[in-house]
Order: C-alpha cells, then sequence, then structure tokens
C-alpha cells in the first residue's frame, strides 16, 4: 500500500478539501483507497458524511493501541473509499502518546500488517502544525504531498515543512520523499497568485504540479453536505482541477515494487 501524508503545517490552505476530493478521484479511477484523518478537528471526516455517531473509534484509538485499523475503518458512501475518521479527543494525544514506546512510530505500526489487496492508497490528511501527530503521518508516508495556498507567505511556511522533513528523513524515515505541492485556493483575477506560482515554481521546478486549484465556492459548499466536491457538482471548476490534479497525481505515484 502505498502510504502519503497531506501536510502543510498552516492552516486554511485546502488541505482536507485535497484530501477529501483527491481521495474520492482516485477510488472513482478504481483504486481502493483509504483516508486516515490525522486531524483532531475531524474535518475530513465530516466532508465525507461521517457523523459523530459513526465516529465510536477513530485514529486516536488507533494511535494508543485501543483499537486494531480494522476496527476502526469506516466505509464511506464513496464506492472503493474507506476512512479512519477522527474525533476530538485525538486532540489530547500530543501529549499521552509521551508516555508510549516509540510514540513516533505509533501510526506506522498500525498500518504494518495491512493485507497487500486491502487497500492501494493510503492519504493521510494531517493537523495544521509539526507536533507529534504529523511527524507520526511522515514516519509511516513514502511521501507527502503539500497544498500550498497562493498568497504571499506561502514559501516561508513551505521552508519550514521542508525543514521538518529533512529531520524526518535523516532520523526516522530516509525513504520519505515529495511527491508534490499543489497550488491551492488560486485566485486568477489576483495578479499576486501568478506571481507567488512563478515564485514557487522558480525555486521547487518539476515538483509543482501543472494543475493549480482555484478558489471556489462549490468546494467551500461541500463539507456542510457531508459529500465531496467532485459528487456535490463534479462540473465545477473546482472538481474539474481536482480530476486533473488526480491525472497527474496517478502518474507520480510509485510502482508497487517501488512502494513496498
Amino acid at each position: 500500500m502505498i502510504r502519503i501524508a497531506v501536510a502543510n503545517q498552516k492552516g486554511g490552505v485546502g488541505k482536507t478539501t485535497t484530501a477529501i476530493n483527491l481521495a474520492t478521484a482516485l477510488a472513482a479511477t478504481g483504486l481502493r483507497v483509504l483516508l486516515i484523518d490525522l486531524d483532531p478537528q475531524g474535518n475530513a471526516s465530516t466532508g465525507l458524511g461521517i457523523t459523530q455517531a459513526l465516529r465510536e473509534r477513530s485514529s486516536y484509538e488507533l494511535l494508543t493501541g485501543q483499537a486494531t485499523l480494522e476496527e476502526v475503518v469506516v466505509q464511506t458512501r464513496v464506492p472503493r473509499l474507506d476512512i479512519v475518521p477522527a474525533k476530538v479527543d485525538l486532540s489530547g494525544a500530543e501529549i499521552e502518546l509521551i508516555e508510549f514506546e516509540r510514540r513516533t512510530h505509533r501510526l506506522d505500526g498500525a498500518l504494518e500488517n495491512v493485507p497487500a489487496a486491502r487497500w492501494e492508497v493510503c492519504l493521510i490528511d494531517c493537523p495544521p502544525s509539526l507536533g507529534l501527530l504529523t511527524v507520526n503521518a511522515l514516519i509511516a508516508a513514502n511521501s507527502i504531498l503539500v497544498p500550498l495556498q497562493a498568497e504571499f507567505f506561502a514559501l516561508e511556511g513551505l521552508s519550514q515543512l521542508l525543514k521538518t522533513i529533512e529531520r524526518v528523513r535523516e532520523r526516522f524515515n530516509p525513504e520519505l520523499s515529495v511527491l508534490g505541492v499543489a497550488l491551492t485556493m488560486y485566485d486568477r483575477r489576483n495578479n499576486l497568485s501568478a506571481m507567488v506560482a512563478d515564485d514557487v515554481r522558480a525555486v521547487l521546478g518539476k515538483v509543482v504540479f501543472e494543475t493549480v486549484i482555484p478558489r471556489n465556492v462549490r468546494l467551500s459548499e461541500a463539507p456542510s453536505h457531508g459529500i465531496p466536491a467532485l459528487i456535490y457538482d463534479h462540473r465545477c471548476p473546482g472538481s474539474e482541477a481536482y480530476i486533473a490534479l488526480a491525472r497527474e497525481f496517478i502518474a507520480r505515484l510509485p510502482r508497487p515494487a517501488e512502494a513496498a
């Protein structure tokens, strides 16, 4: 199973929206997808229609060893897409995990014995921080997808994240790589978005996806209905952009032998 962390320590950059819609697009191509919600806010779970009643067990129980992966997985209404939901208990996990042995490897251990045929791709939606939950995701992942808002301070925040990735690579996970950077909340009417995009591409080159995700009201509306934007309105500019991003994303996925 290919594991990809969707991470950016800055909030409000479209990280969860990217995780939900990319997971949906991948499932639509026939891939069996697992989405792990590691954000205590649980927005990925809400955005896929997983109510609090369905979150009896969550990523909190998974990380603390109170439940196995199979016990916490919930089927979504999207065919071939399953989720490990999150609930507010996860907000205390940063402190609780300090007492655990190999606290930085809890998620990696929980995913270790997943049958190869169960899922093909795992996306991990990280919280907007560089704390222990995100470190767990980076250690468990093969690679990282970085949603990056096209705004003035984008590169500054990205540099902090890249430093953290390098530390994790040096100490825990030498195979961790950046699968790509996706420019989000792009406003074509704003010259600043174009300038930021040019700067990011000048610094990072081909690691930046060609597809940019525009600001789009339908993307913002969809979570309140508990469905991905790709289902809520598959013809809106935001959905069309995520479909295009999914094509690029799939082309960059490592082959099974490489991800093993």
